[in-house]
């Protein structure tokens, strides 16, 4: 009999020791998945952010160059003394500063960092707020010239 309590207690304890074994190594692997699913995460991230640095860079050198010409346009517009071109000259300059306040969103997202996908959305908001400007500016350049 007592024989038979120690072979027991020989395979109780094995199978204690085999289970705690595989739960260390199964702890190990989820660990190293998560780690690595966050790392992954972590440099997708990086990489998204790069590039929308890259695009609102690109965007701030058009806004830019549409300032200046912006602020040659209206010294022409202010030597006409036409009423009616000057307040068509207000509005599209309205459009000048709704770019620059969409520019603005843009840096806010990414300064805060938030998603990829809401920060595309404002760099496509200001691109498309800086063409409406830039159609603007062409408008009224051809009522000047005109």
């Amino acid at each position: 009999m007592k024989r038979s309590r120690l072979k027991m207690f020989k395979v109780t304890s094995m199978t204690i020791s085999v289970l705690g074994v595989l739960m260390i190594v199964a702890t190990l692997a989820i660990l190293a998945y998560f780690g690595f699913q966050s790392l992954s995460s972590f440099i997708s991230d990086d990489a998204s952010n790069s590039n929308a640095n890259e695009e609102l860079a690109a965007i701030k050198s058009d806004y830019a160059t549409l300032e200046a010409q912006y602020n040659e346009l209206e010294i022409q517009v202010e030597a006409t003394n036409d009423k009616d071109l000057k307040t068509k000259f207000d509005n599209a300059k309205i459009e000048l500063v709704k770019a620059d306040q969409a520019i603005t969103d843009v840096e806010s997202a990414i300064a805060v960092n938030k998603s990829p996908d809401e920060i595309n959305e404002r760099l496509q908001e200001a691109k498309s707020q800086l063409q409406t400007a830039k159609s603007s500016l062409v408008t009224i350049r051809s009522q000047v010239s005109g």
